[in-house]
């Protein structure tokens, strides 16, 4: 009876064993756990500029890997580096993380991932506020990456945003497209919009800047020559709205304009992508490659389906405009502030 009952707790202890052994690796499995096993995730994250799209891209993407178990405090810390709209800061941050060599990186908007792209190449980064990856040389394909990035695409419906302005204005002639002549992104929409206005039957003129000093005068040279304006997702002419706007107001000239962020900030209207909602997206893609499920390789860049309307009714009333209700039944960013 003594020798069974050996036998039998040393088989007893043996399957505890077995079992805190897998549920050990159960627990490390789970990036939830990452912290408790002594793993935290330090994320770099290159952002061009401050301004609402590209912080609500951050905050977005923050959350989306915080859903997937990879919370700040916990199993991750955040090293965010801002450029401060300068490209000279861009190639800094990112010769800075070469150097610190984080889990993962993330860059927001085209600048910031160029500068990361041609020094990074075996950390894995994620990118987002990117018009068009493959044409920015980012990627090899936007279907198939096949490099250590991948991410999201700012790409925004062009053509309903200047069908907007024909709706609004119903004897629109001429649309004048005012954006950054050196930002890829900003160049690859201003054709978008050209093709747009030609498909629609209106004109369209080009209007651009090369730095934050010349946005006034651009604005006010396009006084009396254009009946409406675009802005794409310019990042420069984003941070600098409200220059634009206080010659634009004064002269009752409308801008629609590529997200919400400027319409807040007294563009007339838009329907685009909600920035938060595709950080979002990416931090839940950069969470697959944090737990080993997936390779930026492999990943292909992603775009978001559901576009919001959004208007500004301080702006509307600026300009002496009604506004359809199909738009006034959206956000009004007016409201926001």
């Amino acid at each position: 009876m003594k020798k069974t009952g050996r036998i039998l707790a040393a088989a007893v202890a043996a399957a505890m064993a077995v079992s805190l052994s897998a549920c050990g690796a159960a627990a490390n499995s789970n990036p939830a756990s990452a912290g408790s096993s002594g793993k935290v995730f330090t994320i770099g994250v290159a952002q061009l500029v401050t301004h609402p799209a590209m912080d609500a891209a951050l905050k977005g993407f923050q959350d989306g890997l915080a859903q997937a178990g990879f919370k700040e405090g916990e199993n991750v810390t955040y090293d965010i580096q801002n450029a401060q709209g300068e490209q000279s800061n861009c190639i800094t941050i990112a010769n800075t993380f070469a150097n610190k060599k984080p889990d993962l990186i993330l860059a927001i908007a085209t600048p910031a991932a160029q500068a990361v792209a041609k020094v990074i190449t075996d950390t894995p980064v994620m990118i987002t506020a990117v018009t068009d990856p493959e044409e920015s040389k980012l990627v090899k394909s936007n279907k198939a990456p096949g490099g250590n990035i991948s991410g999201t695409s700012d790409k925004t419906p062009v053509k309903d945003q200047i069908a907007l302005i024909k709706e609004i204005i119903p004897n629109l002639k001429t649309v004048g497209i005012m954006y950054c002549s050196s930002e890829t992104n900003s160049q690859i929409q201003a054709k978008w919009a050209q093709d747009a206005c030609k498909e629609l039957g209106l004109s369209s003129k080009d209007f651009t800047v090369s730095n934050s000093n010349e946005i006034q005068q651009v604005a006010q040279s396009m006084v009396g020559k254009v009946e409406a304006v675009y802005i794409p997702t310019d990042n420069m002419l984003a941070s600098g709205m409200k220059n634009v706007v206080a010659v634009t107001n004064d002269a009752k000239l409308p801008i629609i304009t590529g997200e919400s962020g400027m319409v807040k900030n007294g563009g007339l209207c838009t329907v685009g992508i909600n920035y938060e909602k595709l950080g979002f997206q990416t931090g839940a893609m950069a969470a697959k490659v944090l737990k080993g499920e997936a390779k930026p390789a492999d990943l292909p860049i992603e775009y978001q389906e559901d576009y919001d309307i959004s208007y500004n009714s301080e702006t509307a009333k600026k300009l002496n405009i009604t506004l359809p209700a199909k738009i006034t039944a959206g956000t009004d960013m007016a409201a926001q502030k």
